[in-house]
């Protein structure tokens, strides 16, 4: 089948691979691809010399009718492996298909978004890439498909002519993290390693969502890079109600000094001596008269005498006693 529809499609659609030579000449190997549109498991495997299987949406094997059993065949054909999408053990048998072709040796193709991009975008890859690379060993390919969803726009079924690309990466190692794979902290930052350089490759613009929410996002008429959302799709916490600040103060400038207010108070001098009225003015004063203090004092002591000398007479008198001539010896001489 390769050889006959490789043909067709070589010759119509023209398709072109970048950094084949990555890819390991012999052992196990899983290639993790962006997924744009249902033809990517068309022209990968035509374009790589060594056969790889995918995994697919079961649908494309259940078809009923003419049209669904050629598609049933034709998927078969490039090597699909179902998978049930429901999840559980339906998921679980997938991954045990892939890691039975890995440990056979062959190459695994796997899209880590698990569905087409809604949008053109690269989104939130899941964890059972991660998974496989450490149950398994196998070195992890990241591919990138270029121009698929040009080609083949969700809705249509036959895509149109338009030149397809694939650009393969370095082999990525993830032996470092050996018997970790029931680490889901581990296991997200395989994952998120590998979604980086497939976003590096085909320079798509990256969306911490999966896949499948935004799709059932645009189903509900929303937007699939609604604000709403934080990283990883989880609900984005509420704002804090709005504080409405008091404006800022102005920047204070170097505050000037005040001018000098001078004092309208006369500066204190010597209290002076009322003036004398002549109702209060002193006798003596009054008539002109000027009296020296030692004088003054000298009349002051000749009274105070005069008065203790009165006082010493009277007490005198009122004994009755008078008082004494002092008398003088003489001598008389001889008769």
């Amino acid at each position: 089948m390769k050889a006959t529809l490789g043909t067709i499609l070589r010759v119509f659609y023209q398709p072109w691979i970048r950094g084949e030579e990555k890819l390991p000449a012999n052992g196990p190997a899983i290639l993790a691809s962006n997924h744009l549109a249902v033809i990517d498991s068309f022209f990968l495997p035509l374009m790589l010399p060594r056969e790889v299987v995918f995994l697919g949406k079961s649908d494309y094997v259940e078809g009923s009718g003419v049209k669904g059993r050629f598609i049933a065949w034709f998927m078969r054909g490039v090597g699909l492996i179902p998978v049930d999408r429901s999840g559980g053990k339906a998921s679980e048998a997938a991954l045990e298909a892939g890691l039975a072709r890995l440990r056979d040796g062959g190459l695994f193709g796997i899209y880590p978004e698990g569905t087409r991009s809604p949008d053109g975008r690269l989104y939130r890859g899941k964890t059972g890439v991660a998974r496989l690379a450490l149950e398994s060993g196998a070195p992890v390919v990241p591919v990138a498909m270029i121009g698929t969803n040009i080609a083949q726009p969700i809705g249509k079924r036959i895509p149109r002519l338009k030149r397809i690309g694939v650009v393969m990466g370095e082999p990525m190692d993830f032996s470092r993290y050996a018997g970790m794979e029931n680490d889901r902290f581990v296991l997200r930052s395989i994952t998120d390693e590998i979604m980086y350089e497939i976003m590096r490759l085909s320079g798509q613009e990256y969306v911490d969502m999966y896949a499948a929410t935004a799709k059932a996002r645009l189903a509900q008429g929303k937007s699939a890079a609604s604000q709403a959302d934080a990283p990883g799709g989880r609900a984005a916490p509420e704002a804090p109600p709005e504080v409405h600040e008091p404006p800022a103060p102005a920047t204070a400038s170097p505050a000037a000094e005040p001018p000098a207010i001078e004092s309208c108070a006369a500066e204190p001098t010597a209290a002076e001596p009322p003036a004398a009225t002549p109702g209060d003015a002193d006798p003596v004063h009054a008539a002109g008269l000027a009296v020296d203090a030692p004088a003054s004092r000298d009349l002051e002591a000749a009274d105070a005498a005069g008065v203790e000398a009165g006082l010493a007479g009277g007490r005198a008198d009122t004994t009755g006693a008078a008082p004494q001539t002092p008398t003088h010896d003489s001598q008389e001489g001889p008769a």
